[in-house]
């Protein structure tokens, strides 16, 4: 997988700040959904995976510390 790749040799500042930038272009596509139905509405269900990727990474490393 690509993105699972992707996400693996960022930086965990950078996975955070990926997060929260990822959250907030969620938020702002329910809202232009809610206004405008979105032409691609699976974008909204993309943008749920990635979110819960980079969640999955940064546990998997907050665990990996831990030990």
């Amino acid at each position: 997988m690509k993105k699972q790749e992707e996400i693996k040799e960022l930086s965990v500042k950078d996975l955070s700040e990926r997060l929260d930038a990822e959250v907030i272009a969620l938020n702002q596509l329910r809202i232009n959904h809610t206004i405008t139905p979105l032409d691609d509405s699976g974008s909204i269900k993309e943008k749920r995976r990635n979110i819960a990727r980079l969640h999955t990474e940064l546990r998997a490393r907050e665990l990996k510390n831990i030990q």
